[in-house]
C-alpha cells in the first residue's frame, strides 16, 4: 500500500517537472525579450504614490530610484505616512534635500478608513495626486530608469486600465532573506508567467499599479480597498470589472527582501497563500501541482527503489533547469542553487499550513479573512456594561500574551476597567493629524 502511494506521489512530481520544463519556456519567452525603449515625446504627468511604514533598510535607494527616471514629462513623487513620528519621514527629508528640482511631497493623515493601513495611507494621499496617470509602488521597490517609460506608454491604448510589473527578489544578506528571494525568482515569477501563458492568471501587483486618473475616480477611489488584505489584486479586479484589461509591462523591478528571522519570513507567505486559498480555492488546490520536489521526495521515501531514485533525480534536474533559466533570463543569483531542495520543502510546508485555518497576521495585529479577502480583526470579546475588574484583567492578559509586566505598565493598566463603561466612544473618527511638508 505504501509503495502504490509513493508512486502516486512520484508521478504527481513528474507532472509537476513537465510543468516546470513549460514554466522555463515561458520565462524565456517572456523575460528573454527586450522591449526597445519608445522615442521621446510628450508623455502624460505623472503621480507615483508611495505608502510608507518605517525606514525599513534600503529605502533611501529605494525612493531614489524614483527619482532618477528617463521619462519624457513631469513627475510627481508624493509619499505618505501615518505618523510624523514615522522614522521614513527622515528618509523623505533626506531625499527631498538630495533632489530639490524633483518634485516630492510628503502627506502625514493619522485617519483611518478601514482595516488595510495600507490602503488607508493611500486614500489619505489621493488629494495630493496632480497627474494624468497614478503609479503605485511599494516602499521595498527599486526600479530602472526606464521604468516609467515602458510602464506609462501602454495607457495610451484607451482599452488598458492598468499596467503591472512582475518582479525579482534581492536578498540583503541573510539566509532568511535568500530564501524570501528564491521563493519569488523560482516560486512565484514563473508560475505567474506560465498562468499567463494557460489563460488562468490575472496579475495586478502592488510592485506596481500605472493606471489613468479617471480610471481610479471611476471605480471609486482606494477607499473601495480599505477593508481588503489582498488591495492590488482587488484593485485589478475592480479595474476588470468597469470593463478595461490589465497589461504585464515587459520590464520586472527589484523587490528588496529583509527577512531577517524565520517567523518573519513565515509569517509574510502563510498570510499571502492563506490569503489566496480563501480568495480563489480552486486554484490554490491546482498550484499543488507546482511543489514538484517535496512530492517526489515523499514517495521515493515510501517507495523506495532505484526506479523511484531515477524519478526523484528526474524531478530536481528539472527544477534546477527552471531555476538556471530564471537566473539568466532576470540576470539575477537569488541564492546558490544547492539551497533550492530546502527553499522548496519550505513552500510546500507554507502552502499545507494554509489550510488550517482563515487567520492571518498582519502588522502585528491579528485578522481574520473573508471569503472575499475582506479582513475583519480577530479581538476578545468585551463587554462594556460589565467591566472587568483591573486586577482580573491584569491577570488575564499576562498569563494570555506569556509575558511579563513592569510596575509601570501595571500602573497603566490598573485604569482598563475605569474606562470600560465609555468604550463606545472609542469607534468614533479621531481628528486627523494632517502636517504639510516642510
Amino acid at each position: 500500500m505504501l509503495i502504490l502511494l509513493g508512486w502516486t506521489f512520484l508521478a504527481f512530481g513528474l507532472i509537476g517537472a513537465g510543468y516546470a520544463l513549460f514554466a522555463s519556456r515561458q520565462v524565456k519567452r517572456h523575460l528573454g525579450r527586450h522591449t526597445p525603449r519608445p522615442d521621446c515625446m510628450r508623455r502624460p504627468f505623472v503621480t507615483i504614490l508611495k505608502p510608507l511604514h518605517g525606514a525599513e533598510p534600503g529605502l533611501f535607494a529605494n525612493l531614489e530610484s524614483f527619482c532618477v527616471q528617463d521619462y519624457c514629462g513631469r513627475v510627481q513623487i508624493v509619499c505618505g505616512v501615518h505618523d510624523i513620528g514615522d522614522p521614513a519621514v527622515r528618509v523623505v527629508r533626506d531625499l527631498q534635500r538630495a533632489y530639490p528640482a524633483v518634485d516630492i511631497s510628503l502627506v502625514v493623515d493619522n485617519r483611518l478608513h478601514g482595516q488595510n493601513r495600507k490602503v488607508c495611507n493611500l486614500v489619505n494621499m489621493q488629494s495630493a495626486i496632480r497627474g494624468e496617470v497614478v503609479v503605485l509602488s511599494d516602499s521595498d521597490i527599486r526600479v530602472g530608469r526606464t521604468y516609467l517609460e515602458e510602464v506609462v506608454a501602454p495607457l495610451a491604448d484607451p482599452a488598458v486600465g492598468f499596467v503591472t510589473c512582475l518582479y525579482t527578489g534581492a536578498a540583503t544578506g541573510s539566509l532568511w532573506s535568500r530564501l524570501s528571494a528564491m521563493g519569488i525568482n523560482y516560486q512565484f515569477l514563473p508560475n505567474v508567467l506560465a498562468g499567463l501563458r494557460l489563460g488562468m492568471a490575472y496579475p495586478c501587483f502592488g510592485a506596481t499599479v500605472a493606471l489613468r486618473r479617471k480610471v481610479l475616480d471611476e471605480i471609486g477611489g482606494f477607499a473601495i480597498l480599505a477593508n481588503q488584505l489582498a488591495d492590488d489584486y482587488d484593485l485589478g479586479r475592480a479595474i476588470r470589472d468597469a470593463g478595461y484589461r490589465g497589461h504585464v509591462a515587459q520590464t520586472a523591478v527589484v523587490h528588496a527582501c529583509d527577512e531577517r528571522r524565520g517567523e518573519e519570513l513565515w509569517s509574510h507567505e502563510a498570510r499571502w497563500s492563506r490569503t489566496i486559498r480563501l480568495i480563489d480555492p480552486f486554484g490554490f488546490c491546482g498550484s499543488a501541482v507546482t511543489y514538484a520536489l517535496p512530492w517526489a521526495l515523499i514517495g521515493c521515501l515510501l517507495a523506495f527503489s532505484p526506479a523511484a531514485v531515477i524519478a526523484l533525480l528526474a524531478v530536481a534536474a528539472a527544477r534546477l533547469h527552471l531555476a538556471s533559466v530564471v537566473d539568466r533570463a532576470t540576470e539575477t543569483r537569488a541564492a546558490p542553487l544547492y539551497m533550492l531542495p530546502l527553499r522548496d520543502l519550505f513552500s510546500f510546508a507554507v502552502f499545507l499550513s494554509a489550510f488550517s485555518g482563515r487567520s492571518v497576521s498582519w502588522r502585528g495585529r491579528r485578522y481574520r479573512v473573508g471569503s472575499n479577502g475582506a479582513l475583519v480583526p480577530a479581538q476578545e470579546s468585551f463587554d462594556a456594561s460589565h467591566p472587568v475588574p483591573s486586577s482580573a484583567f491584569l491577570r488575564r492578559f499576562r498569563w494570555r500574551r506569556r509575558i511579563a509586566l513592569s510596575s509601570q505598565a501595571r500602573d497603566q493598566v490598573v485604569l482598563v476597567s475605569d474606562l470600560a463603561g465609555s468604550a463606545r466612544g472609542f469607534g468614533r473618527e479621531q481628528p486627523a493629524d494632517r502636517r504639510p511638508a516642510a
